[in-house]
C-alpha cells in the first residue's frame, strides 16, 4: 500500500490559487476515480473538483477556508500498488510522466511550493493522526505503513472539531491565535466564542470576503483581507485602465418603443418559458450593433502587435454576486434569436448569483454590458473588462418630460420612458467616429426597435 497525494490542479483559465469552501469527503472515507472530493471558490467562481484515483481519504492537507497554490497536495490517499509514492509535492513534468491527467489537472512547473497559512488549519487529533511532535503509533502486524514524516514537517495546527472549525471560520476567528481549554489541546466552542467576543471589542474586524454584514464598534476602524473576487477585480481594473487609453461617450434616448416591446414580449406565449426584461433588448441591440460594426468587436494583442477581430459577440453581463462582481458572458450573442439569448441571459445571471459561473463562462468575452440602472443610477463611466474594446452603462430608465416632434414638425411635451447609455472604449482600437457610431446605432435600436430590419 502507498500513500499518494492529489495535488491542486489549475481549476482553469492560468488561475494560480484557490480557497478551499467546502470538503465532501473526510478522513476514513473510501474514494474513487472521478469522485468529487472537494469545492474550491477561485478568483472566479466555485469549482468541484474530481479526484484522478482510488483510495482511501488519509488526511486533508488544507482546511475549509485555506488558500491554496496550484500543485501544492490538498489530500493525502492510501491507495494500492507494489511502488510506493510519497506522500509530497511532485512537479508537474513528474506527474505527465506517471500518465494522462484529467483535463486542467497538473502541477505547473515551478508551482509546487505551497502557500504559507496564518489563519486556519487542519484538524489531526479529531481524525485520528498523531499531533507534531508526537510519536507517530507503530504500524500493527500486517498493517498498513504510517503516514509518512514529511506532513509532520509543517507548521503546528490548531486542534479544532469540524463544528468548532466552521464556528471559527462564520465569525473570523485566526484558531491558531485562539488558546485552546480543551483536553489534549482542542480548541473548543467556548475558546473560539471568546476569542469573537474579544474582536467585537474592537481589536480587529471579523474577517469578511467581498460581501456580508460587517459587524464592529462604532468608531474603531475594520480591517477586510482582500482576497477572491474583490483581488481579482481589483487587479483587472487596474491593469485595464491604465493599459487601455478610456473614452467614455453618452446619449440619452427615448425608449418608450423598447418599453412597450418588453411589455409585448411578456404576454407572448412563445417567451412564457423565458424572463424579459429591458437588459434583454439592451443585449441584442449591442449585439446588433456590433456586429454591423465588427472593428469595434475587437481587442489588442501586445504581444503580437496585432488587432484581433473576433468572430462573434461573446457578450459578458456584469453581475453583482454575494462574491463580489463577475462578468460572464454569453458565446455568440450576435447569432443567438432573442428568445435563445433570453434563455441564455437568464442562465447566467442566475448561475453567477449561485456563485457556480465556471471559469470557462468569464473568459473569451468581447463586449460588456453593465447595467448600473437596476440600482437607480443614471449612467457612469465603466472601465473597460481586460481584452475587451468596448463596454456599455444602461442607465436607469425613468419617466421623463420629453419634446416629442411629430410627423407634420409640431412638438409637444409627453411623459416618455427615457434612459443615458455610456460607452466607454479603448482608443487604440475605436476612435471617436467608431464608437460614436457604436453608441448611436445601439440607441437607434432601443428608440425604434424595427431599425433592425433596415440593417438585415
Amino acid at each position: 500500500m502507498a500513500v499518494k497525494n492529489f495535488n491542486l490542479p489549475d481549476p482553469g483559465e492560468g488561475l494560480t490559487e484557490a480557497e478551499v469552501t467546502t470538503w465532501k469527503v473526510k478522513v476514513g472515507d473510501e474514494v474513487a476515480v472521478n469522485d468529487i472530493v472537494i469545492e474550491v471558490e477561485t478568483a472566479k467562481s466555485l469549482v468541484e473538483l474530481p479526484i484522478p484515483f482510488a483510495g482511501t481519504v488519509v488526511e486533508l492537507l488544507a482546511a475549509e477556508g485555506d488558500t491554496v497554490d496550484v500543485g501544492a497536495p490538498i489530500i493525502a490517499v492510501e491507495v494500492g500498488g507494489a511502488d510506493p509514492e510519497p506522500a509530497a509535492p511532485v512537479s508537474g513534468e513528474a506527474e505527465e510522466a506517471a500518465g494522462p491527467n484529467l483535463v486542467g489537472y497538473g502541477a505547473k512547473a515551478g508551482s509546487t511550493r505551497r502557500r504559507a497559512r496564518t489563519s486556519r488549519r487542519v484538524d489531526s487529533a479529531a481524525d485520528g493522526l498523531a499531533p507534531q511532535g508526537s510519536a507517530a503509533p507503530a504500524p500493527a502486524a500486517g498493517g498498513p505503513p504510517p503516514v509518512p514524516a514529511l506532513r509532520d514537517a509543517r507548521p503546528p495546527r490548531a486542534l479544532a472539531k469540524p463544528p468548532v472549525r466552521k464556528l471559527a471560520k462564520d465569525l473570523g476567528v485566526d484558531l491558531q491565535a485562539v488558546a485552546p481549554s480543551g483536553d489534549g489541546g482542542i480548541v473548543t466552542r467556548a475558546d473560539v466564542e471568546g476569542a469573537a467576543s474579544a474582536l467585537r471589542d474592537g481589536r480587529r474586524a471579523p474577517s469578511s470576503g467581498t460581501g456580508g454584514n460587517l459587524e464592529g464598534t462604532p468608531g474603531e476602524d475594520m480591517r477586510i483581507p482582500i482576497k477572491g473576487v474583490r483581488k481579482a477585480t481589483a487587479g483587472a481594473m487596474v491593469a485595464s485602465a491604465f493599459t487601455a487609453p478610456h473614452v467614455t461617450e453618452f446619449i440619452t434616448v427615448d425608449v418608450t418603443a423598447m418599453m412597450d416591446l418588453v411589455d409585448r414580449l411578456k404576454r407572448d406565449r412563445a417567451f412564457a418559458d423565458v424572463k424579459v426584461t429591458p437588459l434583454l433588448v439592451v443585449a441584442k441591440a449591442l449585439s446588433l450593433a456590433l456586429r454591423r460594426h465588427p472593428e469595434a468587436n475587437a481587442s489588442w494583442d501586445e504581444a503580437a502587435q496585432e488587432i484581433v477581430l473576433h468572430g462573434s459577440v461573446n457578450l459578458g453581463i456584469a453581475a453583482a454576486t454575494p462574491r463580489g462582481l463577475l462578468v460572464p458572458n454569453i458565446k455568440g450573442a450576435d447569432q443567438l434569436s432573442l428568445h435563445d439569448l433570453a434563455a441564455a441571459l437568464g442562465d447566467l445571471v442566475g448561475t453567477a448569483r449561485e456563485g457556480r459561473t465556471q471559469p470557462a463562462d468569464l473568459a473569451g468575452g468581447t463586449a460588456t454590458i453593465t447595467n448600473v440602472g437596476v440600482f437607480g443610477v443614471d449612467t457612469g463611466t465603466p472601465i473597460l473588462n481586460p481584452g475587451e474594446a468596448v463596454i456599455l452603462a444602461f442607465g436607469a430608465v425613468r419617466r421623463t418630460p420629453w419634446v416629442v416632434t411629430a410627423a407634420d414638425g409640431s412638438e409637444s411635451i409627453e411623459p416618455r420612458w427615457v434612459t443615458q447609455l455610456a460607452l466607454s472604449f479603448d482608443h487604440r482600437l475605436v476612435d471617436g467616429e467608431l464608437g460614436s457610431k457604436l453608441l448611436a446605432d445601439v440607441a437607434a435600436l432601443l428608440h425604434d426597435p424595427g431599425t433592425a430590419f433596415l440593417w438585415a
